[in-house]
């Protein structure tokens, strides 16, 4: 019997997942930073600025982003000091817009760019002192596998931070969420990527990835250790940290 996963809403084969996600994102890359604003209405900068700030790189330290996209939280590490950082990705496309836009901003000193699956990263063990993901891990097939290579991929006493869309806190605010997720994103997906069927798939897997609670498991058994999280904008998401002790 063939396993399944989820594809949004939808039960997909397991091994057709990443290739799926991959489409959804070659399709939206040209438009991946405007969308985020329109998205978010411009808060996900402020969720990036904090997250950043919760990751603490400093300058000697090197931080692996995976799910690194367009370059937004490696290129905010920079500029608070980390000394170095690997940007890695599954999507060719959007890792070529995060180049473009390292070169353009004289940013690309120090930045590397790497094409891979977060599942399986093609770096020794213990060789990086901070790991980050920021709205990535939904999209991942194996979850659990993605924070069993953050885990791996540390130093001791390296820490790695997840930034994504969580539960809601206030159930009030509920339908409100829910009619701007599945009725205003993919009409502005249409107008303005003229692609509402991916903005789709985004909210919906938004719905389907674990809350706060259950991630923070998954994270202990992974291996983390003083693994906490912090709620944004009512739980719209939350930072989850945890430590390589």
């Amino acid at each position: 019997m063939t396993e399944t996963t989820d594809f949004g809403f939808r039960e997909v084969p397991r091994d057709a997942k990443a290739s799926m996600v991959r489409e959804v994102f070659n399709s939206v890359a040209p438009k991946y930073d405007v969308m985020n604003d329109l998205m978010s209405l411009g808060l996900h900068r402020a969720w990036k600025q904090a997250f950043v700030a919760a990751i603490g790189a400093g300058p000697r330290d090197t931080l692996l982003d995976l799910a690194a996209g367009t370059g937004d939280v490696a290129f905010l590490a920079k500029k608070r000091g980390a000394g170095s950082v690997i940007l890695a990705d599954i999507n060719a496309a959007m890792l070529a817009v995060g180049e473009g836009r390292a070169a353009e901003r004289g940013l690309a000193e120090g930045l590397s760019f790497v094409c891979c699956d977060a599942e399986k990263i093609p770096l020794p063990d213990g060789c990086v002192e901070r790991v980050s993901m920021a709205f990535g891990l939904r999209n991942c097939t194996d979850k659990d596998a993605v924070l069993r290579e953050g885990f791996r991929v540390l130093r001791p006493g390296g820490r790695m931070c997840v930034l994504e869309f969580s539960r809601l806190e206030v159930a009030a605010l509920q339908p409100l969420y829910d009619a701007w997720s599945f009725k205003a994103l993919p009409a502005i997906g249409a107008r303005i990527a003229k692609d509402a069927e991916s903005y789709q798939y985004l909210a919906e897997s938004i719905r389907m990835f674990p809350d706060q609670q259950t991630l923070a498991g998954m994270m202990e058994r992974a291996g983390f250790e003083r693994v906490s999280w912090r709620n944004m904008t009512g739980g719209v998401c939350a930072v989850h940290t945890g430590w390589k002790l």
